[in-house]
This record gives structure tokens, sequence and C-alpha cells, in this order.
């Protein structure tokens, strides 16, 4: 997981108080993201509908009284090999394209959703999680926001799009390095957590240790 913390509880908080709407907040990150020509963080922004649904069921909730969860509104999206419903997991591959979509979201993506976290797309990656600085030869390359002459890292290079101000949450895998060389690249906090801590249902793995 990358993630610049502070923006995102700042983000639920002006939910949760009324200053914003999960509506507002949505479609402002979808702009940002189908406005960025340099980074190449996302394979897919398929979910903008859905996205918009789920922005707009938080939005009922909050007046009615309902906490929709500690991530309220906080836009979020995945490394693409992370399950999605309704999207073909490619795990960065060509393969896979022709695949069945997911029919149910990775126990993670869930877990995110639950807590009131709004997904908006999968992320650009290694091919099958093999490598440190996603440069995909099917996908392109995704670029460091500090510099698009160097490298984001990999293979959760997508997560680029944190340091890059698109999103302030991704959720990434890391078997070597995968999350944490695209932080130390980018300069965000990137978490791995103790491997069993955390469910990989749903996620295509480079392997299980």
């Amino acid at each position: 997981m990358n993630i610049e913390l502070d923006k995102a509880v700042s983000i639920a908080t002006a939910l949760l108080e009324r200053h914003t709407t999960a509506l507002a907040v949505t479609e402002a990150t979808l702009e940002l993201i189908t406005a960025d020509n340099q980074l190449n963080c996302f394979t897919h922004i398929t979910t903008r509908d859905t996205a918009l649904q789920e922005a707009a069921r938080i939005d009922a909730e909050i007046p009615a009284g309902d906490n929709p969860g500690l991530l309220a509104g906080v836009p979020f999206a995945v490394k693409n090999l992370f399950d999605i419903v309704g999207i073909t997991s490619v795990a960065g591959s060509k393969i896979n394209i022709e695949n069945p979509p997911a029919t149910q979201d990775a126990t993670a993506v869930t877990k995110l959703k639950q807590a009131g976290a709004i997904l908006v797309g999968a992320l650009n990656m290694d091919e099958y999680a093999y490598g440190f600085v996603t440069e995909n030869s099917h996908y392109g390359g995704t670029h460091n926001p500090h510099d698009v002459n160097r490298v984001a890292g990999g293979s959760s290079g997508g997560s680029a799009a944190v340091a890059g101000g698109l999103l302030t949450l991704t959720l990434g895998s890391d078997t070597n390095g995968s999350i944490r060389v695209p932080a130390a690249l980018c300069g965000v906090f990137g978490f791995k957590p103790t491997y069993g801590r955390l469910s990989c249902g749903g996620v295509a793995l480079l392997s299980f240790r």
C-alpha cells in the first residue's frame, strides 16, 4: 500500500463534516487521472460509473446519520493483479486479456470499499509482478512524477499516482520489494504488511512467499 495518510484523513474528515461531497472528490480525481498524459499510471479507468454511483451512495448516507467508514469518499486504485469485479485481471500481461472479467473483488479491495474508499481504476505494473522498474512492453512504462525521464520503480509502479498527486491511496503487492521500491523512488510512504496478515484472496501472486 502506498499512501499520503494526512490527505486521505483530510478527505474523509471534510466529507463527514460536510465541507465537500464524495461526488465532487471523485469527479475531480477522475478528471486529474484522465488529463494526465505523462505518468502512465493506469491500465484501466473503467470503474468510472461505479465510482460515481458509490460516491452518490456515500453522500446520501452522511446526512442520514450513517457513518460510511474511516476512508469515506477517499478515491483509491489497485495494482492490476487484484481482482476488480467486471474487469479482467491481466497482471500486466496481454496473455490474459481474453480471460473473463472477475466476478468479485479481491478481499483487500472489498475491505477498502467497506471502509468507504472509492475504487477508480487499475494500475500499471511489471508483467506478472516480475520486475523493479514498471517498463511494461504491453502497456508502456510508468514515469517518476519528480522526473519523467526516470523510472517509478516496480513492480507496483502505477502507485506513482500517489506521488503524482492523482490519488492519496493505492494498493500494491510486495514479494521482493514491489511496494517498497516505488515508494522509495517516488518519495511516499509504502507499507508491506507481514505475510499472512492480509488475505491474498483474488490476487495473482508472483509467489507465495
